[in-house]
């Protein structure tokens, strides 16, 4: 039976590719049956055939080294680097949830551990027309727990403590946090964490330095991340 996680950050631009690379590397190379998937991708390279590479994919692909194909990892994939809600009325081609749901559900029946990563931050609109499809809907219909990652630096607290809140008000249930950028010594980025953790109640599950190639957290942690 599989078992899942689903990764959002803060904001654009928090590090949750880079850190979510790093989970799927670690369970990974303990000989896990690993697997990536991201419901909409946005601002992602054309090729001169006119095919999309989903950037993000491709990115924690080469990370990890899984063996997942890139073509299950991502249904909706856009090249205008905006919101997938508004990707997709640029381009056409607008987020069916029902799809999203299928092809998610393909992916958990032939892999362990599957690590669903967000758009941009948690209330990040996939369609907004005559339906509206919030990441949230994903995450409630395929009954997720979540992992945040925020930056360590300055602004987190609010940035953290506002997302946990939104998370908490629509009954998504959260895990805990990791942070990035983290610089060991900088008395700005240890206030940060024990202010998030006391104003939250979550625990900063690791903290994530620039240029890291593993997370400091072990295989049991993780594991136990995935429900």
């Amino acid at each position: 039976m599989s078992k899942k996680l689903f990764v959002t950050g803060t904001g654009t631009d928090v590090g949750k590719t880079y850190v979510t690379a790093l989970i799927v590397k670690k369970l990974y190379e303990r000989n896990k049956q690993v697997a990536y998937y991201k419901a909409a991708m946005s601002g992602n390279e054309r090729l001169s055939d006119g095919s999309l590479i989903p950037g993000d994919a491709l990115y924690v692909k080469n990370i990890s080294k899984i063996e997942q194909p890139l073509d299950e990892m991502c249904p909706y994939v856009y090249e205008t680097a905006v919101s997938p809600h508004l990707a997709s009325k640029i381009e056409g081609n607008s987020v069916d949830i029902e799809k999203v749901i299928k092809d998610f559900d393909k992916v958990c029946s032939k892999y362990e551990y599957i690590t669903a990563e967000g758009s941009g931050g948690i209330v990040c609109p996939l369609r907004y027309d005559e339906q509206k499809i919030l990441l949230q809907d994903f995450i409630k219909s395929c009954n997720l727990n979540c992992l945040i990652i925020a930056d360590a630096g300055l602004g987190t607290i609010n940035s953290v403590v506002l997302t946990v809140e939104y998370m908490k008000l629509n009954n998504i249930n959260i895990k805990g946090i990791i942070f990035n950028n983290y610089e060991e010594g900088n008395i700005l980025h240890q206030d940060n964490k024990y202010m998030c953790e006391n104003m939250t109640g979550l625990k900063v599950l690791a903290c994530v330095k620039k240029g890291d190639t593993d997370i400091d957290i072990s295989v049991k942690t993780l594991e136990d991340l995935y429900e």
